[in-house]
């Protein structure tokens, strides 16, 4: 694995590839003249030409719906290893300006292989919409072919990966910015700028609850869609036999089974996690460090095709003295306890999609102990946060701007490298000492073992 680089690290923090073997062939094209009333008021000069590389759930009903909605962008490619996926991205793109215009559009040009897509002059930002463990090595090669790059959560299969991802990223000059589109919620915001204005007193201790993911039972080998390039999804993972329940429905857009695989990921404590874990770093003012103590424990599945961890609990301690606890036994959301008081927040009925794992019956956004504490305004003189009123507009604005998005890369990093050690203390069973400053365990080879995981050739990060 590439050692992390730490050049330029504390000034980003403070102001805040290669590998892949080209298969694949161009399997769209550009028409030659694009209606210049397909893209509103703005001049073709003045336009962001996007990519979306991963082109399943999220992408489709998310962020491609989110981007493509303003006039400042325009949708020219999209890529998939399953083509069947890709062409539905492109017929939702070309449906989309042939509507807006009402002339026959077809403009979109359709990759299997993300690297193609790269080399591509035209695109100058990117969307990362593909399996957890594909977002980092992607990121990566994106930031030096000298592209923006919108990315969804988690930030990093490994926390290494995630390193050498911001480092990558700080060093080009390129605008990330991470899916955690909480940030953009108002209630969340408002929330920690009450607890970091102190309307809770001195915060204490902060409760995280995730949903769970069920385990599953074993799964046939099936023969492989021909429709999908099954190698390049696995990507830098091992080679494993393929069951339609390991990668993602064929038949629709529900929840993809490799959400459950190790392999890709971490379960809930990543998928979830990333969201909750960087909201409540938001408020606790630690957006760039992490704990120095977590112990936990979870149960995890003794046999079937899903893995990742079903109930745990974990606990973190930080320099400031807040400790935060994070499990499924509590209700999905933040819970911010202080010596005068407490605030609840979550999303409310809000949900990306159909298939998103939370409870049915939504909760108020935002509750407290008192109800004064949240009608209380926040004064002028006082801590006012970044504010987001559209995660994807504010991407968009900040590569025009060239100045940081509302979840910039190395915050993505911070969060999803405390979901992970979370996690290798799920593994551990025991407390074990985070260094964030030095992103190891203390005197720990054991769990520093976790922190990276050997990757298959040809698919490397670097």
């Amino acid at each position: 694995m590439q050692q992390k680089n730490k050049i330029g690290r504390r000034a980003f923090i403070t102001k805040s590839a290669k590998g892949i073997v080209s298969t694949s062939a161009l399997l769209g094209a550009f028409p030659s003249i694009v209606p210049a009333s397909v893209f509103g008021k703005n001049a073709p000069s003045n336009r962001i030409n996007v990519g979306v590389i991963g082109t399943g759930r999220i992408a489709l009903t998310h962020d491609m719906p989110g981007t493509i909605k303003f006039d400042n962008a325009r949708i020219m490619a999209v890529c998939d290893p399953d083509s069947v996926r890709a062409n539905n991205a492109k017929k939702f793109v070309n449906d989309f300006y042939t509507k807006k215009t009402g002339k026959t559009y077809d403009g979109v040009a359709v990759y299997e292989n993300y690297k193609d897509l790269l080399q591509n002059k035209d695109v100058d930002a990117v969307i990362i919409t593909t399996p957890d463990h594909w977002h980092a090595p992607i990121a990566v090669h994106a930031a030096r072919a000298g592209k923006d790059i919108y990315m969804e959560k988690p930030a990093s299969l490994t926390i290494e990966e995630g390193r050498i991802m911001s480092d990558a990223v700080y060093h080009t000059g390129r605008i990330l910015q991470v899916g955690s589109q909480q940030r953009s919620m108002p209630q969340f915001r408002y929330a920690a700028e009450l607890v970091r204005n102190g309307r809770i007193g001195q915060l204490k201790t902060v409760t995280v609850g995730l949903p769970g993911d069920p385990s599953g039972e074993a799964e046939p080998e099936m023969p492989i869609p021909k429709s999908l390039n099954y190698d390049l999804w696995l990507g830098t993972t091992p080679e494993v036999y393929y069951t339609e329940k390991r990668v993602h429905p064929q038949a629709d857009l529900s929840r993809p089974g490799w959400l459950r695989c190790e392999q890709f990921g971490a379960g809930m404590i990543t998928g979830w996690g990333s969201h909750h874990i960087d909201c409540s770093h938001w408020a606790m003012d630690t957006e760039h460090t992490g704990p120095i103590e977590v112990w936990g424990k979870a149960e995890f599945p003794k046999s079937g095709l899903w893995d990742v961890h079903g109930l745990f609990k974990t606990e973190a301690l930080y320099a400031n003295g807040v400790k935060m606890i994070v499990g499924n036994e509590f209700e999905n959301g933040i819970r911010f306890e202080g010596t005068e008081g407490w605030i609840f927040v979550t999303r409310g009925d809000y949900a990306v999609t159909s298939s998103d794992p939370v409870a049915k019956k939504p909760s108020k956004a935002l509750t407290a102990s008192d109800p004064k504490i949240i009608t209380s305004a926040i004064g002028p003189t006082e801590i006012h946060l970044y504010e987001s009123s559209d995660h994807h507009g504010n991407w968009l604005d900040s590569i025009k701007s060239r100045k940081q998005p509302i979840a910039p890369v190395e915050v993505g990093h911070r969060s999803c490298s405390t979901c992970l050690i979370h996690h290798v203390v799920m593994k551990l069973g025991r407390k074990a000492y985070w260094d964030p400053a030095k992103e190891r365990f203390k005197n720990d080879d054991e769990a520093n073992a976790m922190l990276s995981r050997p990757q298959r050739h040809p698919y490397l990060i670097g």
